[in-house]
């Protein structure tokens, strides 16, 4: 059994650059949207001498159609995100025809952080961006369901309490 999985929550590096890849001439509409930016994570830790000190890492994002989207639209420089992904290691031969190699996390789930931008009026009451990226049910909400009631407290004993017994030998 293998596992492949990334977990990162953390700031974007610069604004997603957005590409479409050409996979059937007869259709455009078709073709696949990738966005790619760079995400970077901070830990934060005391030295020896007590001085803190900050280690900063850089995550290179792979996000493939409708995450491409999202990242289109919602996603800037400076942004908090969650992602969960996978790891991808690619090769290829540069101009000098050197073998070089990328690792690089390819986004499944995408989840936006931190505050609405202030020019972006849609549900402001909410005060964030709660339950991921904005994006507005397609179908009527149905009326909540009926909270169940909670059970009736037990009876509790009303009567004097037993004195304890001098035999009781307790170590405290």
């Amino acid at each position: 059994m293998s596992l492949n999985k990334v977990m990162l929550i953390g700031n974007v590096g610069k604004d997603p650059e957005v590409r479409y890849l050409e996979s059937n001439p007869q259709n455009p509409s078709a073709n696949a949207k990738v966005a790619s930016f760079p995400l970077a994570t901070s830990e934060r830790y005391r030295d020896r001498n007590g001085e803190v000190r900050e280690n900063t890492e850089w995550h290179n994002l792979v996000l493939w159609r409708n995450n491409a989207d999202v990242a289109e639209k919602y996603i800037h420089k400076g942004s908090q995100i969650f992602v969960e992904g996978r790891l991808r290691t690619r090769q290829w031969t540069d101009q000098t025809g050197n073998k070089r190699y990328t690792t690089e996390v390819v986004v499944d789930t995408l989840q936006l952080l931190g505050k609405r931008p202030d020019g972006d009026q849609q549900g402001q009451q909410q005060g964030g961006y709660q339950g991921g990226y904005a994006q507005q049910p397609a179908t009527p909400q149905a009326a909540p369901a009926p909270q169940p009631q909670a059970a009736p407290a037990a009876p509790t004993y009303q009567g004097p309490l037993p004195a304890a017994e001098p035999s009781d030998d307790l170590p405290f």
